[in-house]
């Protein structure tokens, strides 16, 4: 199975890409969307969860996603402790997800953090999604009612464009300038290539 990752920073324009993919056939699998249904789903996820930061993390069944936000924003000791408990869990549904598309040339597993969880190594190539750090503040301030201040911070605490570019295999480039949808066709043709 040829496994792909597909990256960017925040507002780059991932979910588009990745929804375009998923419109010429390919299967794409979300981390953060997994991630965040796993944390609401997974028991032994839940319960490491709560253990390591008390009941309150969840109201009920469902994960306090602003409680857990507020306490690992900036404590990176905190953030590192729930990606040890979230990365493998996602990880093992990402391959039971793999398996049941063995029949597809390719697959693609869109994460913001293709990079800082490792995830990179267990994948035959990495496309990245490049647009203007000013354009994806624009479109997060927009697409989420936040302010830029918010914004800034998320991007200012991902890898920069030039470490994901240098990390990546392939390019895409979302920047109102070059039309997206033939880079993405190109490219596609390109990974059945590679995939055979």
């Amino acid at each position: 199975m040829f496994k792909v990752g597909l990256t960017g920073g925040i507002g780059s324009g991932k979910s588009l890409v990745a929804d375009i993919f998923s419109r010429l056939g390919v299967p794409v699998y979300i981390s953060d969307v997994k991630a965040k249904e796993l944390m609401n789903s997974n028991a032994e996820l839940i319960r490491a969860l709560k253990q390591e930061f008390g009941n309150d993390i969840y109201n009920g069944t469902e994960l306090n996603r602003k409680a857990l936000a507020d306490i690992i924003f900036n404590d990176e000791q905190k953030l590192n402790r729930v990606n040890k408990f979230v990365h493998p869990i996602v990880r093992n549904d990402f391959n039971s997800w793999t398996e049941k598309h063995s029949d597809a040339k390719y697959i693609i597993n869109e994460s913001a953090i293709v990079f800082s969880s490792g995830l990179h190594q267990a994948l035959d190539k990495v496309i990245c999604v490049i647009s203007p750090l000013e354009l994806r503040i624009n479109r997060v301030v927009k697409r989420d009612d936040t302010d830029k201040e918010s914004v800034e911070k998320i991007a200012s605490q991902q890898l920069s464009d030039e470490e994901r570019k240098e990390k990546s295999d392939f390019i895409l480039y979302n920047n109102e300038e070059e039309l997206l949808v033939p880079q993405i066709i190109k490219l596609h043709q390109t990974l059945i290539q590679l995939a055979l």
